[in-house]
């Protein structure tokens, strides 16, 4: 079945990596239709009681429970209170707590919030963040979006990994085995830290997959196949993305024009940059600069 996928947010035609509101109903009944979206989404609940429902698994959640739902998850939400209900919906592009050009032993903590087909625990019961910071800091996140004071943005991505965090010592002293890395092998990891290290350095450069996998003492097929599993892209999108990360760098920084910088993070053209730049970011480098740069 192919289900609506939702775009991402905009705010004044400017693209953000993360979106806060209140939705409300009055009474019961379909109140959400199935659908799924890149970002990583937390719902928390102020009044009435609701079904959710992900990947056909009914889940429900009433005031002062948390849901997590996973990037590319499907789901679709139903109110079962006969008055009015509300609840927070905080929903944010995993960038904001994973990069793959971080580690990869950092990768493995976020991993189980970006595959839809994690088994994870999916809602948090009152009794379990009642006393914890959490309620407090969903509130927060939602008064930063909609005050919008000074430095709102790195408030919120600072509140959403605090809250990530939370989830993770939770899981962890609780014994929850998420077996997202059970079947990678200790070795695997660090021959992949050695190429995240190596594009680190070297991004500019022309790298190629199987450069890496003779770096990696690999075949190339191994190597591709590898680096897919774990990170859950190719190689080639990996380095994509670190290169178009470090442009926007020199979009902000520099007086350097957009070839000149295709050419700096290592694009071998202008238009393919521009390309990657927009399948990455929603919006082309200049309009980037335009919306970005003061």
């Amino acid at each position: 079945m192919n289900y609506f996928e939702e775009q991402k947010a905009t705010i004044n035609g400017v693209p953000y990596n993360f979106f806060c509101h209140v939705e409300e109903c009055n009474g019961p009944g379909l109140l959400v239709n199935a659908h799924l979206h890149d970002y990583i989404e937390i719902l928390y609940g102020i009044t009435g009681v609701f079904d959710v429902y992900l990947n056909g698994n009914r889940h429900t959640f009433q005031v002062g429970d948390m849901v997590l739902i996973n990037s590319q998850e499907v789901h679709q939400i139903v109110s079962l209170s006969e008055g009015s209900g509300q609840y927070i919906v905080i929903r944010f592009e995993p960038e904001i707590i994973y990069t793959m050009s971080q580690s990869v032993f950092e990768s493995k903590y976020v991993l189980p919030f970006t595959l839809n087909n994690s088994t994870h625990q999916k809602v948090f019961k009152n009794f379990e963040i009642v006393s914890t910071f959490i309620p407090g800091m969903l509130q927060e996140i939602l008064f930063e979006f909609i005050n919008k004071d000074y430095g709102f943005e790195l408030a919120i991505k600072a509140h959403i990994c605090k809250i990530f965090l939370w989830i993770l010592r939770y899981w962890h002293k609780a014994g929850v085995e998420l077996n997202i890395y059970s079947d990678t092998s200790e070795e695997l990891y660090k021959k992949l830290q050695i190429v995240f290290y190596f594009v680190s350095e070297n991004y500019e450069k022309d790298i190629k997959a199987l450069d890496m996998a003779k770096l990696c003492n690999m075949s190339y097929s191994y190597f591709s196949r590898s680096f897919n599993n774990v990170m859950k892209t190719s190689f080639n999108e990996y380095l994509n993305y670190v290169r178009i990360t470090e442009a926007e760098k020199l979009l902000i920084s520099t007086d350097l024009n957009i070839t000149e910088i295709a050419m700096a993070v290592g694009f071998s053209t202008a238009s393919y940059f521009i390309k990657q730049f927009k399948l990455y970011k929603n919006f082309s480098p200049k309009q980037f600069k335009k919306n970005f740069v003061f």
